[in-house]
Parts: C-alpha cells; sequence; structure tokens
C-alpha cells in the first residue's frame, strides 16, 4: 500500500462531500427559482400547509408542553443550589424562545414531514409517475418540490411561535401548580424578560429549518434510487441530513444574532 493512501481516501472524500454540497445548493437555487417563476399550483400549496402546518400541529404541541415543564422543574431543581428559585420564569421563557422551542420544531418537523416527503417523491420515481409528469409538460421540481418548500417557509414559523407559547405555558403550570410560584408574577416576569430580538431570532430560525426540512425532504425523493430499498435508503438519508442541518443552522444563527 501507497505511503499516499491515506492521503488519497482523504481527498476522494472531501471532494465527494464538496459534490454532494455543490448539487444540494444548485437544488436550492433551481427550487427558489420555480417558487418565484409562474406557473403555481395553489392547491399543491395548500395540501403541503394543511401536511406540514396543520397536521404537525399535535405533535408540536405535545413536544413543546412537555419540554417546558421539564424545563421549569430542572431550573427550579439547579437554583435551589443557589438560592436562584426566582430564575425560573426568565430562564424558560429566553430557553424556549431563543433555543428549544425552534430547534425542537425542527427535529420534529424533519421526523414528520421530511421524511414523509421523501417517501412520496421517492415512491413517486419508482412507480415512474414523475416520468408522467414529465411526459404531460409538468415540471417536477414546480409540481412537487416548490409549493412544498413554500409551504414549509411559511407555516414552520408559527408553528416555532405556537411551539414557543405553549412550551412557557407549560413551564407555568408546572412552576404555578406544584413549585409555589404566584401566577401574575409569573406571567409579568416572562413578559418583562423577553425582548423583540429573541421573538425574530425564533421566527427567522424557524424559517430556516422550515426550509432546510423540506428542501432535503424534496432532494433525497428526487435522488433515490429504484426500488423499495432505494426509497428507505431516501428516507432515511433525508432526515439524517435535515437533522444535522437543522443543529448546524441553529448554532450559526444564534452566533449571528446573539454573539458579542
Amino acid at each position: 500500500m501507497s505511503a499516499l493512501a491515506p492521503i488519497g481516501a482523504i481527498g476522494r472524500g472531501t471532494l465527494a462531500a464538496m459534490s454532494s454540497v455543490g448539487r444540494v445548493t444548485l437544488f436550492a437555487l433551481s427550487a427558489l427559482a420555480h417558487m418565484i417563476r409562474p406557473p403555481f399550483y395553489p392547491r399543491e400549496l395548500a395540501v403541503a400547509l394543511l401536511n406540514i402546518g396543520w397536521l404537525s400541529l399535535p405533535v408540536v404541541g405535545l413536544t413543546a408542553i412537555f419540554t417546558g415543564a421539564a424545563l421549569a422543574l430542572q431550573i427550579y431543581s439547579g437554583g435551589a443550589r443557589f438560592n436562584a428559585e426566582a430564575v425560573v420564569p426568565q430562564i424558560v421563557a429566553i430557553g424556549m424562545v431563543r433555543e428549544l422551542g425552534p430547534v425542537l420544531v425542527g427535529l420534529m418537523i424533519a421526523a414528520r414531514v421530511t421524511s414523509s416527503i421523501a417517501a412520496e417523491i421517492a415512491t413517486m420515481k419508482v412507480t415512474e409517475q414523475i416520468d408522467a409528469l414529465v411526459t404531460l409538460s409538468t415540471h417536477p421540481m414546480k409540481y412537487l418540490v416548490a409549493p412544498r418548500v413554500l409551504a414549509a417557509l411559511l407555516v414552520v414559523p408559527l408553528l416555532v411561535g405556537i411551539g414557543d407559547i405553549i412550551g412557557i405555558f407549560g413551564g407555568y403550570a408546572v412552576a404555578t401548580g406544584s413549585l409555589g410560584f404566584n401566577a401574575a408574577a409569573y406571567l409579568k416576569n416572562t413578559v418583562d424578560f423577553l425582548e423583540p430580538l429573541d421573538v425574530i431570532s425564533s421566527l427567522v430560525k424557524g424559517c430556516a429549518f422550515g426550509g432546510i426540512a423540506a428542501l432535503m425532504g424534496c432532494y433525497f425523493g428526487m435522488q433515490s434510487g429504484r426500488g423499495a430499498q432505494g426509497v428507505g435508503r431516501a428516507t432515511k438519508g433525508s432526515v439524517e441530513a435535515a437533522a444535522v442541518l437543522i443543529l448546524a443552522a441553529n448554532f450559526l444563527l444564534t452566533g449571528a444574532f446573539f454573539s458579542l
């Protein structure tokens, strides 16, 4: 074995990774171009809004309320070591709005929506329905990808906002019901502590995470191999990629909004 073989392997891996980044970037630019150019498909957009937004509310709500409740318990328990139990409302609010709300909603959307989109489009490819769209002079990017990505960009920030509110309510319910906090004082501390930038950052993160989730589902679905195994690989790969990219985007956006 040549001494340069490990370097060659690293080089091949790097080139493959850069090639994948380039393909995803071109796919995202193509999706954006098709979103702003006619013809449009309002029915497909309405169905995507329903599937991504309304039908995701139960899992988003349950995730948020239990997270907020657990966060209040953890902060109270930890704060008791330093006689700082009174900071529960403030930390629950900032933790849910800045960080936990957007990230958890994004990951739930990746688990529920990204996998669904990838499986649906991959199945359409396997059964040659995408080829049929091309035969009917309908561009697959415009009919399948653009409505789903646009719907995610529009509705996931709303889901994040709702998740933030429900998460704060979960902390409020535990704090006032079990930890002895005054309800009016808890709500006042929550409102006084949050700043407009906190809410704006949460909604911007929601928009970014929604776009990533929908794009990964569409990309892996369109790139799917043939057969049931190809559909399975596309679904698994889409969720993995969406989750990793959401966490990476969260780090970058947090740094952009709150770096000193």
